[in-house]
Formats: C-alpha cells, structure tokens, sequence
C-alpha cells in the first residue's frame, strides 16, 4: 500500500537552496515538502502547490453523463480568458523593511 504514504519531508541548509533551487523546485514537483534551515532551526517550508478546480475532461464527461448538448468554442474560450482577466490582481509583496 504504497500510495498511502506521506510525501517525503526534506531538510536543508539555506545555503543547500542557494546553491541549488533548481534541484531544490524538482523535488517538490515532486511532491516532497522541503524545510529550509538556519543552523538546525527550520525558517521556511516549501510544499507544492494544491490543485484547485477539475480537469476539463472531468468536466466535458460530467457534460455527457448529463445529456448536455453545450460546445466549447471559440466563443466560450474567449468568455473563459475574459473573466480570468477581470479577475486577476496584481502580486505586491509587503515591505521587508
């Protein structure tokens, strides 16, 4: 029963991160959480993201079971673009200082 296990927590130094995010990016793509350290003392954890929403196909297959007759066309794209352009905010991060 292998699925069932927890994702591997991973530790390591900032200087580990520095000299390496690319590896250290990978390894949560991979599912690990990785606990960044200051002198043995965790400061950060990087998780990977949880998806939100479903997968188109779930959806156009719901559509079916369902007996819709709806087409995603052109038309719908555009609406699709539209609405998450109206709903996009810009990232200002809080001052460091």
């Amino acid at each position: 029963m292998m699925e069932n296990m927890e994702p591997p927590v991973l530790y390591i130094s900032e200087a580990g991160v520095v000299k390496d995010i690319a590896a250290v990016l990978e390894k949560v793509r991979q599912g690990s959480e990785v606990v960044i350290e200051h002198n043995h003392l965790p400061i950060a954890v990087i998780k990977p993201s949880m998806l939100i929403g479903r997968p188109i196909s779930e959806v156009i297959a719901e559509l079916k079971v369902r007996g819709s007759n709806a087409v995603i066309d052109d038309d719908f794209a555009r609406d699709i673009k539209a609405g998450i352009a109206a709903h996009r905010q810009p990232w200002t991060p809080h001052s460091w200082v």
